[in-house]
């Protein structure tokens, strides 16, 4: 059977790089029928935090990166000594101190990998192997052969900056009489200027792509572009229909370029294919931390305002800039357009405008739309030429929805306060 691993350490959140590696894991293992298994590599005591263990499972979870069986190293201590112990007694390690040191015979190694093809290496390249520290926890590559061979793991799905550790766990391998998984080294994410992906060009953690509001289906497609491609050029594909699909040895080995604007895109099409009520739900956290002391309006006002503006987001907090003006108490006025359409005097065309929305009983955009028409047929002008300079008095933006979709999800008692006190 195919079993295959992720192996986070948690000393860091879960980097958008190591998602990935996930990812793939999980496609190859879900593709094949086999296992996808977890291993929280947490020897380093003194850097291994339980808040960052939460994230990761977290973000997994949020992915819906489920998995089979999930192991902990830190409670894997003694089958790590057993192991050691065995070659100290064969004569293949010997003790420095406290550490245990494996003797590192000289000879070619060759590694046959599924995306890079054959790697050979010479041994004489490679020190002498810490398998066991002086302070008693195991080092990475040890525990990582013990553990692989272990839990019957038949391929290995890293990322190519573990290219180095492969030989040097080889020969451990070995010497324990072990048969080597599978390798696979996938290519890094590299940022826009083709280096490696770190904070200085933006977000790293899934969790950070999470609280800008991107959308679970939109990174894992998105990840999933980043050195696979399911071919015709097809940009947008669920798991499942990837799943079907793939194949490691369709894994470029160039590195992958990450592209947030990409993202962003790919996220609105997520954004515009969810159900309004889902979408809703989803933005209610967001609304409650920006407005803690608003009072949100009652769930179906709040979905005509998402449907409003469902179009024109590319993540879920571009929901709460583009409609800052109807959930604060008043609106944010963009210098240019308020010079632009409010310094000529309208308080008297304002003055009717306002007149004329008191007597609408039922304010809705057919009511409001009627009442504004009226208003400009009686002053003789364009609609256009009173459109913008009401729009910015409610909103305080020169761009928006429809001006009537605009005044009814504000209500009546705002679109009339704001009317009457812009020109005062």
């Amino acid at each position: 059977m195919v079993r295959v691993r992720f192996a986070p350490s948690p000393t860091g959140y879960l980097h958008i790089g190591s998602a990935r590696t996930a990812l793939f894991n999980w496609m190859y293992a879900r593709a094949q029928g086999g296992k996808f298994i977890l291993r929280i590599e947490d020897t380093d005591k003194g850097r291994s935090k339980n808040e960052f263990l939460d994230e990761i499972l977290d973000s997994m979870k949020w992915l819906g990166l489920s998995w089979d069986e999930c192991y902990k190293q830190s409670d894997r201590f003694d089958i790590y000594r057993k192991y050691a112990q065995k070659l100290l007694d064969e004569g293949k390690a010997y003790k420095d101190g406290e550490a245990v040191l494996l003797k590192v015979p000289q000879k070619q190694i060759k590694i046959y990998d599924l995306i890079r093809d054959e790697i050979v290496v010479d041994t004489k390249e490679i020190k002498d192997q810490v398998l066991m520290k002086s302070d008693g926890s195991p080092t990475y590559s040890f525990a990582c052969v013990i553990d692989d061979a272990l839990m019957e793991i038949s391929c290995v799905i890293r990322g190519e900056d573990h290219i180095s550790n492969t030989p040097k766990q080889i020969v451990i391998y070995e010497a324990l009489g072990l048969k080597p998984p599978k390798f696979a080294h996938l290519p890094l994410i590299l940022d826009d200027e083709r280096a490696r992906m770190s904070k200085r060009a933006g977000a790293v953690a899934v969790s950070e792509y999470r609280r800008q509001g991107f959308l679970p289906q939109a990174i894992v497609n998105y990840l999933m572009l980043l050195g696979w491609s399911p071919g015709n050029n097809q940009e947008k594909i669920t798991l499942s229909a990837a799943i079907k699909n793939f194949s490691i040895k369709r894994i470029n080995k160039a590195g992958a370029v990450f592209s947030l604007d990409k993202l962003r895109w790919l996220n609105g099409q997520y954004i515009k294919e969810t159900d309004t009520a889902n979408l809703t739900a989803l933005l209610i956290p967001f609304l409650k931390e920006k407005y803690p002391t608003a009072s949100l309006l009652d769930g179906k006002k709040l979905e005509n305002i998402v449907q409003l503006f469902k179009g024109r987001m590319t993540t879920l907090m571009d929901f709460l800039e583009w409609t800052d003006f109807i959930f604060a108490d008043q609106a944010q006025f963009d210098p240019e357009a308020k010079q632009k359409h409010l310094s000529q005097d309208r308080s008297k065309d304002f003055a009717l405008l306002v007149q004329a929305l008191e007597g609408v009983q039922d304010f809705n955009v057919k009511t409001v739309e009627e009442a504004f028409r009226r208003i400009v047929e009686q002053l003789g002008i364009p609609a256009g030429e009173l459109v913008h300079p009401v729009r910015v008095a409610l909103t305080g933006r020169a761009v928006g929805p429809g001006l009537f979709d605009t005044m009814a999800v504000l209500g009546k008692e705002k679109t009339v306060q704001r009317l009457k006190t812009v020109f005062k």
